[in-house]
């Protein structure tokens, strides 16, 4: 299993980014997907995911209606669209593969996380 994501950068406050995470080793369509993020000093939190088939995304309630999770099954990648962005959104952000179908919230219900890719935003 392989997870790489991507898009990560510096951006100002109520600005967007867009990240990527572009999966192989496995059958992708067949595994919900999620995000996590980190900030310095503080415990890795759920972001958002995703089922398998690509419905039913549920958020974290601090970037719901700014975040948008999203997927491309014949791309074998997830997406994590962020508008409207704060200060505490400043992270390490991870993609993560579901051990099954359903997505999940909890960390126990992923198998594998990819390296990260840092968001930092200016207020």
């Amino acid at each position: 299993v392989r997870l790489v994501e991507s898009g990560g950068g510096l951006a100002q406050a109520g600005g967007s980014l867009t990240l990527s995470c572009e999966a192989s080793g496995f059958t992708f369509s067949t595994y919900a997907m999620g995000w996590v993020r980190q900030a310095p000093g503080k415990e890795r939190e759920f972001v958002a995911t995703i089922y398998s088939h690509g419905g039913s995304p549920y958020y974290e309630a601090s970037v719901k209606g700014r975040f948008s999770i999203s997927r491309d099954n014949t791309r074998n990648t997830v997406y994590l669209q962020m508008n409207n962005l704060r200060p505490e959104d400043t992270g390490l952000y991870y993609c993560g593969k579901g051990l099954f179908g359903s997505a999940n919230t909890l960390a126990i219900a992923y198998d594998a996380w990819g390296q990260g890719t840092q968001v930092t935003v200016s207020s």
